[in-house]
C-alpha cells in the first residue's frame, strides 16, 4: 500500500475485510473472562492491567498515545503472564474497539459480538 499512511493502508484493509476478526464465543474461557472484567471495568488480576499500550509494533489502527489500554489474558501452567493479551481502544468501560493476541503483539484479531 505504497504512498498510504499506516492509519489509511488500515482502514482500507479493514473495508476490505482482510483484517482478522474473532467473535467473542470463539475466544479462549481466559479470553472471555477478560473481556467480561473489561467491560465491567474490574477488578483485573495483574498489576499491568489497563495500562497503556503503545502501539509500538503499529499493528492497530494509529491513535494517539493513551488510546489503548492492554489486559492479561490468563495462559494456563505459565510462571509469568503469558503471551495472550486483549488491547483495548477508547473509554475504559465502553471500548470502541478491542484486540486479542495470542502472541505478545505479533498479530492482533479485532473482538466482535
Amino acid at each position: 500500500m505504497l504512498g498510504m499512511s499506516h492509519a489509511q493502508a488500515w482502514e482500507q484493509q479493514w473495508k476490505a475485510g482482510e483484517v482478522a476478526v474473532i467473535a467473542v464465543v470463539e475466544l479462549p474461557p481466559q479470553g472471555r473472562e477478560t473481556y467480561e472484567r473489561i467491560r465491567r471495568g474490574g477488578p483485573f488480576l495483574h498489576e499491568k492491567d489497563g495500562t497503556v499500550f503503545g502501539n509500538r509494533e503499529r499493528m492497530l489502527p494509529p491513535e494517539k498515545r493513551g488510546y489503548y489500554r492492554e489486559y492479561t489474558v490468563e495462559t494456563p501452567g505459565a510462571r509469568d503472564r503469558g503471551a495472550r493479551r486483549i488491547v483495548c481502544g477508547g473509554p475504559a468501560k465502553v471500548p470502541h474497539a478491542c484486540y486479542y493476541t495470542a502472541d505478545h503483539y505479533a498479530s492482533f484479531r479485532k473482538i466482535v459480538e
